[in-house]
């Protein structure tokens, strides 16, 4: 068993990681992170056991992270808890950078990661709609797979777009919240309201999925 002051520093380890990889990439070596810590690399090593083992816990740590946010306001979605979220926003900076940097890279790691936040929607989605914060819907896996997708895609281009009106590097904390005033309450609007005006799209769409499956049986 791990000592407190063990933990302590393997944490510490972790979320060093975390924000050397959003700023570096995963091309950085081990002694920048132990840099970064204020150990040595040996102690990463000891922790992780290798640069992959430190990624697959930064891995956790990010999903444990956007989990908490997510969970935090479906369990109690009052306006007082947006507002704070919101203003709070900049705080997440390094974990939105090493996301960017994980879908970047690619890779079997980058594709267990993703399949692993689609899995974590998937549990949010089901938690609000048995809560009555989000209406039920035909196929929650699909829904959560595309919430992923597109939030994931989403940001990728945003960011793209807003580094080529600035004039220095991307600084993530100005860029979350240009995204948070810029795209937020659209969002908001279509995941609230919906978009078309009656189903008829949806509804023979359904239809033909519908029977293809059935077909393929």
């Amino acid at each position: 068993m791990r000592s407190t002051d063990d933990l302590t520093t393997r944490a510490r380890i972790r979320d060093a990681a975390i924000t050397v990889f959003g700023e570096q990439g995963f091309g950085v070596g081990v002694r920048a992170i132990a840099a970064a810590a204020g150990v040595s690399p040996g102690l990463v090593n000891h922790h992780f056991g290798s640069k992959e083992g430190l990624r697959e816990a930064c891995d956790d740590r990010v999903r444990e992270i956007v989990w908490t946010a997510k969970m935090e306001y479906i369990d109690n979605p009052t306006p007082g808890g947006l507002m704070r979220q919101l203003g709070e926003i900049e705080a997440f900076a390094p974990v939105m950078a090493y996301i960017v940097r994980s879908f970047q890279a690619g890779g079997p790691l980058m594709r267990t990661f993703f399949e692993h936040m689609v899995d974590d929607t998937e549990q949010y989605l089901r938690a609000g709609i048995a809560g009555g914060s989000i209406k039920p819907m035909r196929d929650v896996p699909a829904m959560a797979r595309y919430i992923a997708t597109n939030n994931g895609g989403g940001m990728m281009m945003f960011l793209q777009l807003y580094a080529t009106e600035q004039a220095e590097p991307l600084d993530f904390r100005k860029a979350l919240r240009e995204y948070a005033e810029r795209m937020m309450l659209p969002a908001l609007e279509i995941y609230t309201n919906g978009l078309l005006t009656d189903s008829t799209a949806l509804d023979t769409l359904a239809a033909q999925t519908a029977q293809t499956a059935q077909t393929e049986q």
